[in-house]
């Protein structure tokens, strides 16, 4: 008859192997989940992505190249040429003309002996820079131009000149006097303008011979009638302009009806 083994005597603390087993065991029905991160970037230089377009940066306008108010002259990036006379620039330091002329490239040692220069003039024989007292160029597009004085034929002499004098050589005047018949004397005025003077204006009718009854201020009738003409004209006047408004109204009350037709 078999006798059951006797088992050694254990201590009541557990082994190191069975504590690892049953924590195996606890482990493999937890579920496990699992992240992975990007390791591309998505988009700029890590995709070897193509160059851009060009900007089309430098000269559009060379020397001496006409242009308009607004064409461009030069494009750039920074400041590399500044805007110099009858030129501006924009915030991405684009040079444009302001006026009509013609380009210039220059520096300017009295203004800064450093800086470049893109300016306009408006004459193609004007260069930059001008000097500091040199006079302001008008901006009309316009050019100067010496005005000729018309040359009078001998024998149409205009008018006489008689030189007044008086106790102080000082006071002297010389007045134009016109004959009857007579054409006035055309002067050169102020303005480059070529005319007959103001007070040879007013002699004109009396030159010619018409008289103007003198004005009395206790004629109160002649008031008086000039006052009906007046209100005269008012009224026929309003009257033209109401039926003038009249005859708009008709008008389009028989377009619609033709329209609705």
């Amino acid at each position: 008859m078999l006798q059951p083994r006797a088992l050694a005597a254990t201590s009541s603390r557990p082994s190191t192997s069975s504590l690892l087993s049953s924590l195996y065991r606890l482990t493999i029905n937890i579920p496990r989940t699992q992240t992975r991160n990007a390791s591309h970037a998505s988009q700029g230089r890590a995709n070897k992505a193509a160059p851009g377009p060009g900007k089309r940066l430098g000269a559009k306008k060379s020397d001496s190249e006409p242009v308009v108010p607004g064409n461009i002259i030069f494009r750039q990036r920074g400041t590399l040429w500044f805007p110099g006379d009858n030129c501006t620039m924009g915030r991405d330091h684009t040079i444009s003309a302001n006026a009509k002329g013609f380009v210039r490239y220059y520096r300017d040692p009295g203004r800064n002996p450093d800086k470049k220069y893109i300016g306009v003039v408006f004459e193609q024989h004007e260069q930059l820079p001008r000097a500091r007292d040199a006079p302001r160029r008008r901006r009309l597009g316009l050019n100067a131009v010496v005005m000729e004085k018309p040359e009078i034929p001998e024998g149409e002499e205009l008018a006489e000149t008689v030189l007044l004098s008086g106790t102080h050589a000082d006071e002297a005047k010389a007045i134009e006097t016109t004959a009857p018949g007579i054409k006035p004397q055309l002067s050169l005025r102020q303005g480059f303008q070529y005319r007959e003077s103001n007070w040879s204006i007013g002699r004109t009718a009396e030159r010619r011979g018409i008289s103007v009854e003198p004005y009395d201020p206790k004629n109160r009738w002649a008031a008086w009638r000039r006052r009906a003409k007046r209100k005269e004209r008012a009224i026929e006047f309003a009257k033209l302009k109401k039926s003038t408004k009249q005859n708009k109204g008709k008008n389009k009350k028989k377009a619609g009806n033709r329209q609705r037709e």
